[in-house]
């Protein structure tokens, strides 16, 4: 309907995120615009907030309101082991399992600035094992393989979240419990 250009329009931003069907767009923008525009205002403005206000942590990619995040700010996290996640989202999905309390290290992509970068932050907070996180597939053990290339010379121990989160599956689809014991339970790599 030609009169509803601005609803059609918010349908269809609802629709492009990820998992949000049509009908389910459509639902959203119904009760955000008739059933409760109070809380369609209140979304509207923490979306705008939240892409002013949030940006990447400096030293480990993680997302942040400030130049460094809360995990590499605190004095108190185990430097001597390093997380390496695929994306931002993982470390927020692993905080809240809290079943690690190491730092953490963003690697979307395998270029040659990301491992300097990396390289940097295990030099300065003196680690000795590096732990991946990534979701299990040959894709992932070829960016291991990458990895501990790139940083045999370091001396590092190298370990990878234990099997028992099944092959494909994100992080983010992953119970606590599961996700609790493949951390405590991760294996190392030779």
């Amino acid at each position: 309907m030609k009169d509803l250009e601005k609803f059609n329009e918010l349908v269809n931003a609802f629709s492009a995120l990820p998992t949000i069907g049509k009908k389910s767009a459509l639902r959203l923008a119904y009760h955000v615009c008739i059933k409760d525009p109070l809380l369609g205002s209140k979304l509207a403005y923490s979306i705008e907030e939240s892409i002013r206000g949030i940006k990447k942590c400096i030293q480990c990619g993680a997302l942040s309101e400030n130049e460094l995040c809360e995990v590499c700010s605190d004095i108190e996290r185990n430097s001597n082991i390093i997380c390496i996640v695929q994306d931002p989202k993982d470390v927020l999905i692993l905080e809240d399992s809290k079943s690690y309390d190491g730092l953490y290290f963003v690697l979307e992509n395998t270029n040659e600035e990301n491992i300097t970068k990396l390289r940097v932050m295990i030099e300065n907070k003196n680690t000795k094992e590096i732990f991946f996180a990534f979701t299990q597939g040959l894709n992932s053990d070829a960016v291991i393989f990458f990895i501990e290339e790139k940083l045999k010379d370091l001396n590092l121990s190298f370990s990878q979240i234990a099997q028992g989160i099944p092959s494909g599956v994100s992080l983010e689809n992953v119970d606590f419990i599961s996700l609790h014991k493949a951390i405590n339970h991760r294996t190392k790599l030779d």
